[in-house]
């Protein structure tokens, strides 16, 4: 094996990192799921941010209380190019949360879990061809 192998380091790296952040997306969403709590919000705002080549993506931020009584007012770490019918500004929303931590929250329609089964699809994907091509040139 020569230096090839130097230039299968750059898919193995996005592969991998692609994999880490779907496998944590998922396992956190799961952990949501299995201990959430349920509560109806509303949408007082969408906070529109801009990356570096200039997209739109709109983060709804929602407005609930805890059961203990605690008012959250937090916006989506996961933004749209587009808003959703029934995610614009005023709309109700049920919203999924962590008892110990109301940051950790996702709004039920809004929050994709496809999303995280593509990156770590493409991560599998990328790591175990990567991972073929080092054995078949070894």
């Amino acid at each position: 094996m020569k230096r090839e192998w130097l230039f299968l380091l750059i898919p193995m790296v996005i592969g991998v990192s692609f994999l880490g952040v779907g496998v944590y997306g998922l396992r956190r969403a799961g952990a949501l799921r299995r201990n959430g709590i349920t509560a109806v919000g509303r949408v007082v705002r969408l906070d529109t941010r801009r990356d570096d080549d200039g997209a739109k993506y709109h983060h709804p931020v929602v407005a609930w209380t805890t059961r203990d009584g605690h008012a959250c007012t937090y916006p989506s770490a996961f933004g749209r190019g587009t808003v959703l019918p029934g995610f614009g500004t005023g709309s109700s929303v049920t919203v999924l949360y962590d008892p110990d931590n109301p940051r950790r929250f996702e709004i039920r329609g809004w929050d994709s879990k496809p999303f995280h089964l593509l990156f770590a699809g493409v991560g599998t994907a990328l790591t175990a061809g990567t991972l073929l091509v080092l054995l078949v040139l070894a």
